[in-house]
């Protein structure tokens, strides 16, 4: 039963006016979730990251979907856009499968362990002090703040020295046991809060294998797909899915980063990296005071 006819059933001469007023807000947000689930994909497909930062805080805060559904319908959505994205890469010669399988190798593995298993035993109340309850959602979101402060500072600070082709094609020395312990990390990311890992995945391969940009975007939307949507996979049982709502806010953001890796080629990756920042900076700390302050 929808807001409006609860209280129709509840209160039968409630101000009629009021009702309209409710179901119109309503219908607003939704049209503004689905809006922004544009920018979803425009992010992954202009920097390969982003989606999950900004996917959970739309669902929770515009939709008003619980935050630990909010985290697995992330997953599918993130997932499905970026394998969409890593596709169109791989056609482009952008896609390392070789790399792409051995960090995904423990990430996948550290997802579905974490979804499947993990989360399921996590109580909805974690502990009580006091007057003051933390939640199991509170907790989600609180990390997820934390981690949005993380990666927005290390967007805005950026990275001045840029890895060019050759020094990638050239370099032979690859830290296998520092690129599996970095696929654990963001496995347990992506399984725990829902977020994709791009901001974590594409430093650990410009850094760790010294891939070129356009290489780590490509090969990091193969792994972002391939986690959440095994991660996604592992929720199966545990939610009951609205499958008319999950396709048409993905499909929206598929559209997204179609449009997003268009402008890719014609606006210079670094700027834009910078303003996202600022934004995600912004948006971590409004939930972290949210939910501690008015929670």
């Amino acid at each position: 039963m929808c807001v409006c006819n609860k209280i129709k059933y509840l209160y039968p001469h409630f101000c009629p006016n009021l009702i309209i007023f409710i179901s119109n807000k309503k219908a607003t947000l939704e049209i503004l979730g689905f809006t922004l689930a544009a920018f979803v994909g425009l992010s992954l497909g202009l920097i390969g990251g982003g989606g999950s930062i900004l996917t959970v805080p739309i669902l929770v805060y515009i939709i008003g979907i619980n935050p630990v559904l909010a985290t697995s319908y992330s997953l599918f959505i993130v997932g499905s856009t970026s394998m969409v994205g890593a596709f169109k890469n791989y056609r482009s010669g952008f896609v390392h499968v070789k790399t792409a399988f051995l960090f995904g190798l423990s990430s996948i593995t550290t997802v579905f362990i974490t979804r499947n298993i993990l989360l399921p035993k996590i109580p909805l109340v974690l502990f009580t002090a006091a007057h003051f309850q933390v939640s199991q959602s509170t907790a989600t979101m609180v990390l997820f703040a934390i981690l949005m402060l993380l990666t927005s500072t290390a967007m805005i600070r950026g990275k001045k020295k840029e890895i060019t082709e050759e020094i990638y094609t050239t370099s032979k020395n690859t830290d296998v046991f520092k690129l599996l312990i970095s696929g654990i990390l963001v496995g347990f990311t992506t399984g725990f809060l829902g977020a994709g890992g791009g901001f974590l995945l594409i430093p650990a391969l410009v850094l760790i294998l010294k891939m070129p940009m356009k290489h780590a975007i490509g090969t990091s939307l193969l792994i972002i797909a391939l986690n959440s949507l095994i991660g996604f996979a592992g929720d199966r049982g545990h939610f009951i899915i609205d499958w008319k709502f999950l396709i048409t806010i993905t499909s929206i953001a598929i559209v997204g980063i179609l449009i997003g890796m268009f402008l890719s080629k014609k606006i210079h990756g670094e700027k834009l990296k910078k303003g996202f920042g600022w934004f995600v900076l912004a948006m971590g700390i409004f939930i972290l005071v949210k939910e501690l302050f008015f929670g």
